[in-house]
């Protein structure tokens, strides 16, 4: 598997600023990933959950950190599940985790 793509994982921080308000902004992480389709067999089973997964990344396990957004070449997308494999299916895949994810335009999920 090649990481030969720019992932920008995307967490939502709440804090407080220096007065005590409420504030949220985002952290920024690029990455590096490789890109895979969404199986078939992934495809409907979350369809019967209400679910749309349109792509899958897939990271270096230390590089993701429970962020809830993804973004990539200018789409913003909702990571719906991150899963880990059981089974190296080559070399480096051992230390990998596969983020499902569905489109996301103008903060509404599509």
């Amino acid at each position: 598997m090649t990481f030969d793509h720019e992932l920008t994982l995307i967490d939502v921080v709440h804090s407080e600023n220096d007065i005590g308000d409420p504030i949220t902004y985002e952290e920024h992480t690029d990455v590096l990933c490789s890109v895979q389709s969404v199986t078939r067999s992934e495809h409907y089973a979350a369809a019967a959950h209400g679910l749309q997964p349109e792509i899958v990344f897939v990271v270096n396990q230390y590089d993701y950190n429970g962020q809830k957004y993804a973004e990539f070449e200018n789409q913003r997308y909702q990571v719906i599940r991150a899963y880990k494999p059981r089974k190296a299916k080559g070399i480096g895949d051992f230390e990998t985790v596969e983020l499902v994810c569905k489109g996301w335009v103008n903060n509404a999920t599509t």
